[in-house]
């Protein structure tokens, strides 16, 4: 097994996810296969109870892991499924050594850091790195592991002193160290380019080889992030350290650039507004940019986000921020389409009823996903069964007519891993509608859930008279998956998060009609099938990979990894 560690400098924030990510892209189409690990040092357990105001969004997995979002880089980029061990936390760490110490498995030795801690890291990485990736035959050759933070953060001290003894343990040929650091930009002076010059001097203070300093600077689009790579041969520095030159060929990434260059040429130009409560920072709904963007792309259409805060849209703005009223409602009306995002908590709910409400009426192009469709449903019992009190008991426990209710399993007690999670199996109703066409006349899918409140059955017969449609239930019939609306070009909820699995040129089905109905094409992608319509975004699909044999030969070399933007990377 090859390891290849990723770690930044400075500040965090700098695209150490997107770098690892990359790299592996890279090492894939070399023809290797590949694992990633994130190593996250806060004490939490996992990522499942943090804020996406201070984390970015929550990313599911389908073994139900709640993990860092940059595990959803490594998914999109690979075109690959993790388990919730590929999210490494000092919690996690700290728990399976307490339990051990309680078994009495340490046999009364003082349980310390050093050993106990730093042994338990770096088994937990050699255990899941030889864990098959789904789809391959055997461990996976290569696994890129992220070291979240800083180097230097004192919650990091641990892992940098286990990952230290480890590379030590499996050999210099076996692993290579990634540093990704900071180039500070003057706006005065311009961008620093790290010409020849600058980096001999980075080279000698740093102790790394002039050619091992790899220059990304700001792209249009992340896609491109890979690219940057190949053009500087940076896969050719890591299979050097990793005594794989020679062995592995060039890296195929020619459906990658098509795909990272059509991004780059689209200029009509497709809106969504995104009516959210966290709208303040774009990671709170990363994966659901990325699925937006797949599809867009799918359909040769630039794609324009307008984030239109929930409550701006409420009569209560009105009075207090009639500017901010007048922003938000201008934003939703000239949206070609709306999508209201999960979410949790009552702040902003009425907003999102209300763009769900005018999305319905005006025959606007509608997506509610988690939350968002448990709120078009509240929205159409209001408005069409005249039940105005109609509500979630999550917002009103005493509300006469619950439409929206709390699942029977979840526990009021905790809230970390105890929600409706993983991949969970959707059977179609009716054969003929549209989201079973987007997703090629299926039977049944699997996707990915994260929540705690569900449609009340006993309210189903009642709104599916109206004209609500639910199309999507689970195997036991009484969980409402996905709904439709009747004689509305494209009106769907779902109570799964469809981004979650959405990847680079095979675009979510959910958000593929979304985009489509926008754009006034849905009725060609159902003709056309997903499938094909997938394919006109030139996507990655077709990346094999495949085990090199054995090289273990020794090497001294590591890889420096220099930014030169002070913004990072930016999509």
């Amino acid at each position: 097994m090859k390891y290849v560690l990723v770690t930044g400098g400075v500040v965090s924030g700098l695209g150490k996810g997107v770098t690892a990510s990359s790299i592996g892209l890279i090492l894939k189409a070399c023809g290797l296969r590949v694992t990633s690990i994130k190593i996250d040092p806060y004490l939490n357990t996992d990522a499942g109870t943090m804020s996406p105001f201070e984390h970015g969004e929550v990313f599911v997995l389908d073994d139900g892991g709640e993990v860092d979002l940059d595990l959803g880089n490594y998914e999109r980029f690979l075109d690959i499924k993790l388990m919730r061990d590929n999210n490494i936390t000092t919690g996690k760490i700290y728990q399976s050594v307490i339990n051990k110490e309680r078994k009495g498995d340490y046999l009364g030795k003082t349980v310390q850091v050093v050993p106990h801690i730093t042994d338990a890291i770096q088994e937990w990485i050699e255990r899941v790195a030889m864990i098959p990736v789904d789809g391959m035959e055997g461990p996976a050759d290569v696994c890129v592991i992220e070291l979240g933070g800083t180097i230097g953060d004192i919650e990091s001290m641990p892992f940098i002193e286990a990952l230290g003894q480890f590379s030590y343990r499996v050999g210099s040929g076996n692993f290579c160290l990634i540093h990704v650091s900071l180039v500070p930009v003057l706006n005065v002076v311009g961008e620093q380019e790290l010409d020849e010059n600058v980096k001999a001097k980075l080279s000698q203070f740093c102790h790394v080889p002039e050619e091992n300093i790899i220059n990304l600077y700001d792209v249009s689009n992340i896609w491109h992030v890979p690219l940057l790579l190949k053009d500087q041969k940076a896969h050719e520095a890591i299979l050097k350290v990793l005594n794989l030159s020679g062995i592995i060929g060039e890296p195929a990434l020619g459906e990658w650039t098509s795909m990272a260059e059509l991004c780059d040429r689209l200029h009509e130009p497709v809106r969504i507004a995104m009516v959210g409560k966290y709208t303040g920072l774009s990671d709170s709904y990363l994966s659901v940019l990325k699925a937006l963007l797949h599809a867009s792309v799918a359909c040769r259409r630039k794609l324009i986000i307008d984030w239109v805060l929930s409550s701006d849209l409420e009569d209560a703005t009105a009075k207090e921020n009639l500017n901010a009223y007048n922003a938000a409602w201008n934003l939703l009306k000239g949206a070609d389409g709306v999508l209201v995002p999960g979410g949790f908590g009552d702040r902003g709910v009425q907003g999102k009823i209300i763009a769900a409400k005018y999305a319905r009426e005006n025959g606007i192009p509608f997506l509610g996903i988690c939350l968002g469709m448990q709120i078009a449903v509240i929205e159409f019992t209001r408005s069409v069964l005249g039940l105005q009190d109609a509500n979630s008991t999550e917002f009103d426990p005493k509300t006469p007519n619950p439409c929206v209710i709390f699942m029977p399993e979840g526990s009021k007690s905790h809230m970390g891993g105890t929600m409706r999670l993983g991949s969970r199996r959707t059977y179609f109703q009716v054969k003929d509608c549209i989201t079973a066409k987007l997703y090629g006349n299926k039977s049944f899918i699997d996707e990915r859930h994260r929540h705690r409140y569900e449609v009340n059955p006993d309210m189903v017969a009642q709104l599916e008279d109206a004209g609500l449609s639910f199309v999507g239930k689970d195997e036991s019939g009484q969980r409402m998956e996905i709904v439709e609306l009747h004689d509305h070009p494209y009106y769907v909820g779902v109570q799964f998060h469809p981004e979650f699995k959405s990847r680079p040129g095979k675009p979510s089905a959910c958000f593929l009609g979304l985009i489509a109905a926008a754009c006034g094409q849905l009725d060609a992608v159902l003709k056309k099938g997903v499938a094909k319509a997938s394919a006109m975004s030139n996507g990655t699909s077709s990346i094999k990979s495949h085990q090199y044999g054995n090289a273990d030969k020794t090497s001294k070399w590591s890889l420096g990894v220099i930014y030169s933007n002070g913004n990072g990377v930016h999509c």
